[in-house]
């Protein structure tokens, strides 16, 4: 019930903010809704994301993801940082450091890597972000693939 609690309260602040989107803009809040595809799984998965831009090429963020029912059921959250570089055709690519938790029965937590592309969408104060990442977890890989949208500030 957190993670939720904790969409809804970024959702909230994003809506309530009245700065008008900016290409210079430095602080990028978004949220993401999108489904990991994992094992043979593909299961809905949500989460908040946050990037801090140095300049008009360069950022470093934070991701938040859960996937409820990923995992047979148990639930995955993701946390890791991650490094960005922005094209001048709106391209954003990343790549990141992290875990991903497996709860259930036998919760355990592994190393997470992550490389991941999304494309900027500037539609008014928002962004809307079509993103696909790939996570390398031990010898697997999962695919998270999605929409983020982004209220810069």
């Amino acid at each position: 019930m957190k993670p939720i609690f904790t969409l809804l309260v970024s959702t909230g602040l994003l809506l309530a903010s009245n700065q008008a989107f900016s290409a210079d803009a430095h602080h990028l809040p978004g949220i993401f809704l999108g489904y990991t595809h994992a094992e043979h799984e593909t299961e809905f998965t949500y989460g908040i994301e946050y990037e801090y831009k140095f300049n008009s090429d360069w950022g470093v963020g934070a991701v938040y993801e859960k996937t409820d029912s990923a995992h047979h059921d148990d639930g995955v959250t993701v946390k890791l940082a991650q490094v960005y570089y922005h094209t001048p055709q709106h391209i954003r690519l990343g790549v990141g450091f992290g875990e991903e938790k497996i709860g259930g029965d036998h919760p355990h937590t592994e190393d997470l890597y992550r490389v991941s592309a999304s494309y900027e969408y500037h539609l008014g104060d928002f962004a809307i972000e079509p993103t696909i990442a790939i996570d390398f977890i031990d010898s697997e890989k999962a695919y998270v693939f999605g929409l983020a949208f982004v209220r810069p500030f």
